[in-house]
């Protein structure tokens, strides 16, 4: 009977161990997420088009209200024009990121300001940790939405 118990106990542990494992990791990605996504925003203040297409997956999938860009190509070529300007027309900062437990997905969200600082929308970005352990989007979509 003891020697149940102790096992008992024992997998019990372990299942705690693991699940409060598993949260430390979730949250030190979250943190990586957060971080890929400043780093993305900022190739827009620093006008860096080769910067920006570097964070986009292969495969990407921009959503607007007018059409759905596929392709990292597709995406380069469309978001061009918004870094030719002196002034980024629009900035963006994450304010909530999410991982799964798995580690191989996340969700990015938060505002999106025009050059006066005024909130105009919400954008939301799907990440993928490629082989690597590199943060690529994979899926992004933007409203008006505050």
């Amino acid at each position: 009977m003891k020697r149940g118990l102790l096992l008992l106990l024992t997998a019990g542990l372990s299942v705690a161990v693991g699940h409060a494992q598993t949260q430390t990791d979730v949250t030190a990605l979250a943190g990586q997420v957060r971080e890929a996504e400043r780093a993305f925003a900022k190739t827009m203040a620093d006008r860096n088009h080769a910067a920006f297409v570097s964070f986009l997956a292969d495969d990407t999938i921009f959503m607007g209200d007018a059409q759905t860009l596929r392709g990292k190509a597709a995406v380069a070529a469309a978001w061009k024009g918004f870094y030719d300007a002196p002034q980024a027309p629009f900035s963006w900062e994450p304010d909530r990121v999410e991982v799964l437990d798995s580690g191989t997905l996340a969700l990015s969200s938060g505002p999106v300001r025009d050059p006066a600082g005024t909130r105009v929308g919400t954008f939301n970005s799907v990440w993928r940790r490629e082989n690597g352990g590199a943060w690529k989007i994979v899926f992004d979509k933007g409203c008006t939405c505050q």
